[in-house]
């Protein structure tokens, strides 16, 4: 290879970090700017009624928006949950609590939450409510979402929402907020330093 070649390897390399470090930086929130302010929790779920203020002191919830007809975001954030748990020391695993709230009420009851999250594991918990409850708490946790109508789908619609994952004190305060990953190592991160601050 020629020196303009390989200087030409070497600036598209750095063009392309450049680009990857921008667009990282952009999916960041901004500080102290549209941050969501989270706050209570309290549900019906496949375990009764659920409030974080049933959380002990030392414990999180890691709470999820989604619902259980998606194809591919809510699976894998699911799958990326149980395996950030998975390699948790058993003390740590105790303190955390998994959430998913599903924001299709009319297809996602508590009966096909619960069949739908024992794939994932016995200590996933699923919630729900009507829409005009569940707006508000999203909007709170900064969660977009939106029906999509498909009318040439078996499905009728689908849920064009975000998929961060919230880890939350009882208090309802957002400890930390993790971008969706396709892989578990920011969660586990989050979760160890989150759990390690008491």
């Amino acid at each position: 290879m020629t020196r303009r070649g390989i200087r030409w390897g070497l600036f598209t390399a750095l063009a392309m970090l450049v680009a990857v470090g921008v667009a990282l930086y952009q999916q960041q929130p901004s500080p102290g700017e549209g941050e969501p302010e989270g706050g209570p929790i309290e549900l019906a779920s496949t375990e009764g009624d659920f409030s974080l203020r049933q959380l002990e002191e030392d414990q999180l919830a890691v709470v999820f928006f989604g619902y259980t007809w998606c194809p591919d975001v809510c699976p894998m954030g699911l799958a990326v949950v149980r395996q950030a748990m998975a390699r948790l020391e058993p003390a740590q695993r105790r303190r955390v609590v998994p959430l998913m709230i599903s924001l299709d009420p009319e297809r996602d009851t508590l009966a096909r939450l619960e069949e739908y999250l024992a794939f994932f594991g016995e200590a996933f918990i699923g919630a729900t409510a009507p829409p005009e409850e569940l707006a508000p708490l999203a909007e709170r946790y900064g969660v977009v979402w939106r029906r999509v109508e498909t009318p040439d789908s078996a499905m009728a619609y689908t849920i064009d929402h975000s998929a961060s994952l919230f880890l939350v004190d009882r208090d309802g305060e957002i400890r930390r907020r993790v971008l969706h990953s396709p892989t578990s190592g920011p969660l586990q991160a989050a979760l160890e330093q989150a759990l390690a601050e008491g």
